[in-house]
């Protein structure tokens, strides 16, 4: 890990102001903690594993009965203009639970076929879910999974009213009187607000997962806990010798 000979007030310098400071950040850490660009990557390196390693460990399916999970997956990436219109980069996953911000799931994936999306649905989201997405075709099993499942056709609104036709009429039978009402705007909020915590170099497939469990540490605890939680799992991850 390039310069590991760094002081103890360094070390604890360097991870606080990565803890606390927004990305992109690598010049601000190189100049107030006074180490090498390269120093910077290497630390940046071990923060990113501690929180990846507390990230594995908390993973927690979410929903249930009484509860609505909107599901959606987005592309974390850019445009090639040279070669057609080819978008590179990394398609994600994920859910929202509605009302509950904070309860959340998001994973990258290869492909978006109904395999590989059902499982992910299964892995989770709880039995007796209600759960809201768009008319990918992919999900079209899901009713038959274990899942209240209702759709908005996004060719046509935001929002489920009459003006979706079929797809309208088959929201209002499985929903049997009750009033939800049907949209997926909290998963679309949760992208634009992961997709700015990212940077530009961040959204490459070797770069992203690092990246991601940084953002989803952060979500999880108050700007004023970030710095003891890192260093809780740290000393978890890395206990001192006996």
């Amino acid at each position: 890990m390039g310069d590991l000979k760094l002081s103890i007030d360094q070390i604890l310098q360097f991870c606080a102001f990565w803890c606390l400071l927004p990305n992109p950040r690598h010049v601000t850490l190189s100049e107030e903690v006074e180490v090498s660009r390269h120093t910077v990557v290497d630390w940046s390196n071990f923060c990113r594993e501690v929180r990846l390693d507390w990230v594995y460990e908390h993973r927690q399916a979410i929903g249930g009965p009484g509860t609505i999970v909107e599901i959606d997956e987005s592309k974390f990436g850019r445009r090639k203009y040279n070669r057609g219109r080819l978008i590179e980069g990394q398609w994600v996953f994920g859910g929202v639970e509605r009302g509950n911000p904070t309860n959340f799931f998001m994973e990258p994936v290869q492909n978006r076929d109904a395999e590989t999306l059902v499982n992910l649905i299964q892995e989770w989201i709880l039995p007796g879910t209600t759960i809201v997405s768009d008319c990918w075709k992919a999900y079209i099993t899901l009713q038959n999974q274990g899942f209240l499942h209702l759709r908005v056709n996004h060719s046509v609104e935001f929002v489920d009213t009459a003006d979706s036709g079929e797809i309208h009429i088959e929201n209002l039978r499985r929903l049997a009187g009750e009033h939800i009402t049907i949209h997926t705007q909290n998963i679309e909020r949760k992208w634009s607000t992961v997709k700015y915590s990212i940077p530009a170099f961040g959204r490459r497939k070797q770069h992203f997962e690092g990246y991601f469990a940084e953002y989803i540490f952060k979500s999880n605890f108050s700007r004023s806990r970030l710095i003891c939680e890192f260093f809780k799992r740290a000393s978890l991850l890395y206990p001192p010798p006996q």
